[in-house]
């Protein structure tokens, strides 16, 4: 069975320390509802976040 991630949205925003907090959060709450949340540093500008949504 082949799984499917699908990229609902992206954005860059400003990197904070609790950022991760609200991403595992959403994940936590919202996985029954297919939706994955994801963040990572960007590797440009280690100022910037990026934050994506996608389909599970």
């Amino acid at each position: 069975m082949e799984s499917k991630i699908e990229v609902l949205s992206t954005v860059k925003i400003q990197y904070g320390p609790d950022l991760y907090k609200i991403v595992d959060t959403l994940n936590r709450t919202l996985k029954d509802k297919d939706l994955m949340f994801g963040l990572a540093l960007d590797m440009e500008d280690q100022n910037k976040a990026i934050f994506t949504i996608y389909r599970t």
